[in-house]
């Protein structure tokens, strides 16, 4: 384990402390009576009520100076200044928590209680007078330092989006303000939860891991339960689960829960994703269309405070009415072409046409579907229903009351990505079991997301299943248009990322090949160039400069090389 000289250091800070019999990670209670947000927000009308603060949280700067010092704490709201007195921390004549634990044993990033009062400073900065103070957690890893200058300018931020995505917690100390994207999306499911909690639906829990997977067509994550011996499947979606339970008796159920789906990744796919999924008995899809733009709306007034907001440059607007569209009718509008009466030769020869991809496995309500996704999606920017699906790319829907050959469906489109999805729910069992054997047939032709045939669920439909109306809500697209982001990774805390490649650390003899002294090898590697790469385009300046710290340091008894010998090292 190669350790970079702070490292080392903070490790040497750690022993020091134990030898002096404090424990750097105490197992101890530290009591709080507020929040660095509580004081800044309510200190100017109620200057009595903190006389007595104990907060805690993580030290962030230091500005050390003799007797009497200044650091900046952080806690999950927000950051504040602390000013430390060497004589009202230390009393009587050992010093020796100001001069030695605080002022040398202490680091930036290290957590911290203290107790003490709050006043303002004579610049008029609110603070807090330190009277004690104790340490909570040995931080022994540096944090990256963030500077800003005087114009506001942000300098070494921690920014590069592999980095804050791997390393989240990270993320989250040294740039507070993302974890507003976190603190909304909670806000978005908890007003749906109360709507739903208030019309009387329970929330429920269905099976993630399922002996057979449906509710949707998508490839699934595939398991074996040894015990049983037999496959599992991570869930695509808890759609017949949920369906069971109003066969049950339940009128209004809900759940927000993860699916897994076997599929690409890019900007907006990520394969573990949350959604929304409820059902409500004796309810069709214009209801559906009805409570989705109430929830639409709450959401966006919880998050925003208005039913109108900006996403980029672009205003959205949640409010319903929300336009509504015929899929053919958006596929005629945006291409000419009429969907319905084309053959499925001539879709497939207009996909050619368009460059749309298709495969042998591919029907006529296939190819309409891939049509929609490239040739409509991404025009549909303001909420849009698009309803009236056909009845081949709805096996779990029911058929259209006076259209036929479609179903009672639509999707909600916003910003040209689908986040909802709605039924009237089929309850036909008998109709339902043709359009499973229909499923089968396209996994015949090599559909791998075609659905496969549930005898259980169709035993419960048997029973009767009352009408129904169901919808699923992508919960992490939401959150993206309602946090401005286009990308899924910055509203998920841990986005699946591919394997961190593992570091290689350069031998000896891959520095002398590129004509570097072995005596500087052990230097250089302190500095943090553990690998050839790493020496690529550094600052050649600083290397020379440093260099002759780390020669003192490590005791290399060696002429210093020249300033040009270390340039063509890093060329």
């Amino acid at each position: 384990m190669i350790l970079s000289e702070q490292e080392i250091l903070r490790r040497q800070k750690r022993e020091q402390l134990m030898a002096m019999g404090i424990n750097p990670y105490p197992p101890e209670e530290f009591p709080t009576n507020t929040s660095i947000r509580d004081i800044l927000k309510h200190w100017e009308h109620n200057k009595f009520d903190f006389r007595d603060v104990s907060v805690a949280g993580r030290l962030m700067s230091f500005r050390i100076m003799g007797s009497a010092s200044f650091a900046e704490i952080q806690d999950e709201s927000a950051r504040i200044q602390l000013y430390f007195r060497r004589d009202d921390l230390c009393p009587d004549e050992d010093k020796t928590l100001y001069n030695t634990v605080f002022k040398k044993l202490l680091d930036i990033g290290d957590i911290i209680g203290i107790q003490g009062f709050v006043f303002e400073t004579q610049t008029g900065e609110i603070s807090i007078h330190v009277q004690s103070f104790k340490l909570l957690s040995k931080s022994l890893r540096p944090l990256p330092v963030v500077k800003v200058d005087e114009q506001g300018n942000i300098h070494d931020g921690f920014t590069d989006p592999e980095q804050r995505f791997r390393q989240r917690y990270v993320d989250l100390i040294v740039n507070p303000d993302n974890r507003e994207i976190f603190v909304k999306r909670a806000k978005i499911i908890s007003t749906m939860r109360r709507m739903f909690d208030d019309r009387g639906w329970i929330e429920v829990e269905t099976p993630i891991l399922q002996p057979i997977h449906g509710g949707a067509a998508a490839r699934p994550f595939k398991t074996h339960h040894n015990t049983l011996d037999m496959p599992l499947y991570m869930r695509i979606a808890n759609e017949l689960y949920l369906k069971r339970l109003i066969v049950g008796g339940f009128d209004g159920v809900y759940e927000f829960g993860k699916m897994f789906r076997n599929e690409g990744m890019d900007r907006t796919h990520n394969p573990e994703f949350t959604a929304l999924e409820f059902y409500v008995a004796y309810k069709d899809y214009e209801w559906m269309m009805g409570i989705t733009e109430e929830i639409f709306e709450k959401v966006a007034v919880a998050v925003h405070g208005n039913a109108r907001f900006n996403f980029g440059e672009t205003e959205l607007n949640f409010a319903g009415p929300f336009a509504r569209l015929s899929i053919t009718e958006a596929i005629e509008k945006y291409t000419g072409v009429n969907v319905e009466i084309a053959t499925e030769e001539e879709l497939l020869s207009k996909c050619k046409e368009w460059g749309v991809e298709t495969d042998a496995s591919m029907g006529k309500a296939k190819l309409i579907d891939e049509i929609f996704g490239e040739k409509v999606e991404a025009n549909l920017i303001q909420p849009t229903f698009i309803i009236d699906y056909p009845v081949e790319m709805s096996p779990l829907t029911k058929k259209h009351r006076s259209k036929e050959g479609l179903v009672e469906r639509f999707e909600l489109f916003v910003l040209g990505k689908e986040v909802a999805n709605a039924y009237t729910e089929l309850n036909d069992p008998l109709d339902q079991r043709e359009r499973f054997e229909e499923q089968l047939k396209l996994a015949e032709r090599g559909d791998e997301e075609a659905m496969a045939m549930d005898e259980d669920f169709l035993r419960a439909l048997e029973y009767g299943m009352p009408p129904t109306s169901g919808i699923g809500i992508g919960i992490d697209r939401l959150t993206m248009m309602l946090t401005g982001n286009t990308s899924i990774q910055e509203v998920l805390f841990f986005p699946q990322m591919r394997p961190e490649k593992k570091v290689e650390m350069a031998t000896v003899a891959d520095y002398e090949e590129k004509g570097i002294p072995a005596v500087w090898v052990p230097a250089l590697q302190k500095m943090g160039f553990i690998t050839l790469e790493s020496l690529k385009d550094a600052n050649a300046n600083k290397i020379f400069n440093d260099l002759g710290g780390m020669r003192k340091k490590l005791k290399i008894d060696e002429k210093m090389p020249a300033k040009e010998e270390v340039e063509k090292w890093v060329a």
